[in-house]
């Protein structure tokens, strides 16, 4: 596989930001219906996954988007293990979804494969920011009673984790998380180079996607 940093990069500044921040969503909108039935199916389309990013890495014209493939794939991998069988304990979500990060850390001290590892830590980043906020407003007990609860059930837990929330604290923590992830997304930003832009785009789909069910939990 060849080198990850580009002269050539198809799209601008934007569309990696944009492109950061689709990626984010498409485990949310696709993958997590699909590994609560269907795991073993989320686990299979890591081949054919694998085998297109790294056929696109041999292509000249499609390295860059090779590169972005591979840096999903890990976010795929992760989510369909701990969402698929280890839902059920939170405290397995942060060392699973982390599953990639000794790869990510070697290919950006080799300069390799920078455009989907960035991508990749983006999403990590913006994982980590939100089970730290779980943790601080011990939110915890309402994850593991959702992983269990059938789908009618699940609305009273909401609400309890939402009222939590709505306290002073919750807002505070949200204050300071929410600040910590953009100050990081706008510094990457500043950057002009197409990986810490589709990295900026991946911190800011997680909180898209976090903004979406906490919405969910207080209305």
């Amino acid at each position: 596989m060849s080198r990850a940093v580009f002269k050539d990069e198809p799209l601008s500044l934007t569309a990696g930001l944009g492109l950061g921040v689709f990626l984010v969503s498409v485990p949310v909108l696709l993958q997590a219906p699909l590994v609560r039935f269907l795991p073993w199916v989320s686990l299979a389309m890591m081949l054919p996954l694998y085998l297109s990013a790294s056929w696109m890495l041999s292509q000249p014209r499609l390295r860059w988007w090779g590169d972005l493939l591979l840096g999903f794939g890990w976010s795929w991998l992760a989510g369909t293990i701990y969402w698929g069988w280890l839902r059920f304990e939170p405290l397995w979500h942060l060392p699973i979804e982390a599953v990639g990060l000794p790869f990510a850390l070697w290919a950006l001290w080799k300069r390799r494969f920078v455009v989907g590892q960035c991508f990749y830590l983006g999403s990590l980043l913006g994982t980590v920011v939100t089970d730290v906020y779980f943790y601080c407003l011990d939110l915890i007990p309402f994850w593991r009673q959702l992983m269990i609860a059938e789908v009618a059930d699940s609305l009273p837990i909401l609400r309890a984790a939402g009222e939590l929330v709505k306290t002073e604290q919750g807002f505070l923590w949200a204050l300071v998380l929410l600040s910590f992830l953009f100050s990081v997304a706008a510094i990457a930003l500043k950057t002009r180079a197409l990986h810490w832009w589709v990295f900026s785009g991946a911190v800011i789909g997680t909180l898209l996607v976090d903004a979406l069910f906490g919405a969910s939990a207080l209305l």
